[in-house]
């Protein structure tokens, strides 16, 4: 009890603080008398222009001790101790910045402009991103005399800042923060401006007030209760995933423009909180309604056909692999001869396998993602409608024209046109027009590939004409736009599959697939065979269960061994890695030990500042300077890092006194 009453008594007479002690009782701490930190607190106190209510903390007003957070709390009204720590949160980002920028500033007690636009552009970065993508002009508009930018800009930070710190479990919904700062920010430019409401012709004011906890209880309570009530329809994870929504989901409904028909201040009768008003009211929701709030871009369907959907590229690259393998191995040629004319229009039937597969790609498309285009707009269900119909196109074209002879039937004046393919015999000419035209697309998604930056600024352009091209390939979603590999990154990948899919292929052509073709042929040459079982070979001819029995082990190897040759090269590969990196080269105490005198040269290396450039090279081993007699300065700034570490073990009992 007296323990409690000593802290009451002290919390009369100083502030509570996390790092900075603001008080003026905490003025001669050591933190508080560094220039950077002198700067970002004097260019917080600058509340000069500002009319402040009349009945907000008179006595302090008087005194001069509210800075540009507390006149954002009496304006939007967020809570006191959320404006105590985002004010030293802010103060540490702006000295952070000040204290590192080169050239030093001049004064340094000063807040220079360019620590003000470094940390304005990072706490910025999403919300301009978000602004762009929906096509609105952000909220940050700065004022024309010079003198009033810096304070308007520390004024925005610091309104994002409360916003984030009071948003508590709504910042995993950074864009529906950023929904909330475009309409604060921009009441708070018509605030600063003396802009007039067109409605009713006063002053604009903040929408939900300036009442102690407003910001809480009128805009982060509504949205956390749409949270509430999804977790709690999900029934602890046992409910499917397309009944209820996530974080995830319902962020996504703040990716569409469709946000913005909830207005500010934000209509209780909107989509977004429909579902929470009406379970107040003891109505039950319908399904149509439940799952078109949030789940705009994925519900999942849990079925075994996600094995094929999810890896429809690499099943569609084994599967026309082994089609062309079986043909060569069966037409008896070597690999060199592939190019024979007979061969290769054996080998051209895989682009029909692709088209069929393609085909069954779309309608899997369509049967697993069946809740969410429910959603979807119509453009987007109309991509996907048009993929299932170009699928069967080119499913029932491409056989046709394959087996197209020319003295068929006739097809006018296309074959007149076509008539220079004639010179390529052996391969319908129609049908290698087809392919070629099928295979535009393939090659531009080739050059996408070889070129990740080309590839990354399409992804994140914002033109119409490129986002017309882009939306037969991909939905147009917020994030993940653009995030590809470097190119460096990119050969190294590739590098890396070719080898393993080159070794996988050669071992499953010339162990697996050639030497089953010679007993196949022979299998079905067999004549007259009588099985014990005739009724599951009826008239049979060709023996093709035997030959089926022979193949079914053989093609499931197939698909299953790239796993071994994964492990294979992935073990390879990170030897050599782990050799460069010289991981495991310490192995034992004594060896650990001997390496002990070379710490000092290593950290003074890799740790201390230094005005001298480091040679970069590449070094199979790395030997710092051990402690001489000319290094003993070096050596003893070492020795105090150490015995920080060492105290610091020993308070958390990872060593005993002893050690």
């Amino acid at each position: 009890m007296a323990a409690a009453n000593d802290v009451q008594t002290k919390k009369e007479i100083y502030a509570p603080y996390n790092i900075l002690p603001l008080d003026s009782a905490g003025a001669s701490q050591s933190i508080m008398q560094l220039e950077e930190v002198k700067a970002s607190v004097a260019a917080l106190w600058n509340t000069r222009g500002l009319s402040w209510p009349a009945s907000f903390e008179q006595q302090r007003q008087k005194a001069g001790e509210l800075d540009l957070l507390d006149w954002l709390r009496a304006m939007f009204g967020f809570q006191r101790d959320n404006v105590r720590n985002q004010r030293e949160h802010l103060i540490l980002l702006l000295a952070n910045i000040h204290t590192r920028l080169i050239p030093k500033p001049e004064p340094l007690n000063k807040l220079d402009d360019r620590a003000v636009d470094a940390l304005m552009n990072k706490l910025f970065k999403n919300y301009k991103t978000w602004c762009k993508y929906l096509g609105r002009k952000h909220s940050l508009r700065l004022p024309q005399g010079q003198q009033d930018v810096q304070q308007r800009k520390i004024l925005y930070m610091g309104l994002y800042l409360l916003i984030w710190g009071e948003a508590a479990n709504v910042r995993f919904m950074p864009e529906c923060l950023c929904y909330i700062f475009h309409n604060m920010a921009y009441e708070l430019h018509g605030l600063l401006a003396g802009n007039v409401s067109i409605v009713t012709g006063e002053n604009i004011k903040p929408s939900y007030g300036g009442d102690d906890e407003a910001f809480l209880r009128k805009v982060i309570t509504p949205i956390y209760r749409v949270i509430e009530r999804e977790t709690k329809t999900s029934k602890n994870g046992k409910a499917p995933h397309s009944a209820w929504c996530n974080y995830d989901d319902l962020n996504e409904y703040f990716w569409s423009s469709d946000c913005f028909s909830l207005g500010w201040p934000m209509s209780d009768g909107g989509e977004f909180f429909k579902l929470t008003k009406d379970s107040a009211k003891g109505k039950q929701a319908p399904h149509k309604k439940r799952g078109s709030m949030g789940k705009s871009f994925f519900v999942e369907s849990r079925s075994f056909w996600h094995n094929f959907r999810s890896f429809d590229r690499l099943w569609t690259f084994y599967i026309l692999a082994l089609q062309a393998m079986i043909i060569i191995a069966w037409s008896d040629v070597s690999i060199l001869d592939i190019f024979r004319k007979d061969v290769l229009y054996d080998l051209s039937s895989i682009f029909i396998t692709a088209a069929f597969l393609r085909f069954l790609q779309s309608m899997l498309d369509l049967i697993l993602n069946f809740p969410v285009y429910l959603r979807w707009k119509f453009t987007d269900v109309l991509r996907n409608i048009l993929k299932i119909i170009v699928g069967l196109a080119w499913s029932i074209a491409l056989p046709i024209c394959y087996l197209h002879q020319n003295n068929s039937f006739s097809f006018g004046k296309i074959k007149d046109m076509l008539s220079f393919l004639d010179k390529i015999k052996g391969v319908p000419p129609l049908y290698l027009m087809t392919v070629a035209v099928y295979l535009l697309p393939n090659l531009l998604a080739v050059a996408l590939f070889l070129f990740p930056m080309l590839r990354r600024w399409i992804e994140n352009s914002d033109w119409l004409i490129v986002r017309f091209f882009l939306w037969w390939s991909q939905p147009r979603i917020y994030v993940g736009r653009g995030m590809h590999e470097s190119q460096f990154a990119l050969i190294k990948y590739t590098i890396f599959w070719v080898l393993l899919l080159c070794s996988k292929f050669a071992f499953s052509y010339f162990i697996q697939i050639k030497p089953l073709v010679k007993p196949t042929k022979d299998i079905m040459r067999i004549r007259h065979v009588t099985y014990a079982w005739h009724e599951f070979f009826p008239d049979a001819k060709y023996n093709y269960g035997a030959v089926l029995s022979l193949w079914v082990p053989v093609i499931l190897v197939y698909f299953m061994d790239p796993q071994i040759w994964y492990a294979i090269y992935s073990t390879i590969y990170g030897g050599f890695i782990g050799a460069f990196d010289r991981l495991g080269e310490i192995r034992t105490l004594s060896m650990l030990r001997s390496r002990f005198q070379s710490l000092p040269g290593a950290f003074n290396t890799f740790l201390v500042p230094s005005d001298k450039k480091r040679k970069r090279g590449f070094f199979l081993s790395k030997h710092f300077n051990e402690g001489s007699k000319s290094k003993r300065s070096e050596a003893a700034k070492f020795a105090q890092l150490w015995n920080e570490i060492i105290c610091s073990f020993r308070e958390e009992d990872l060593i005993s006194d002893r050690k």
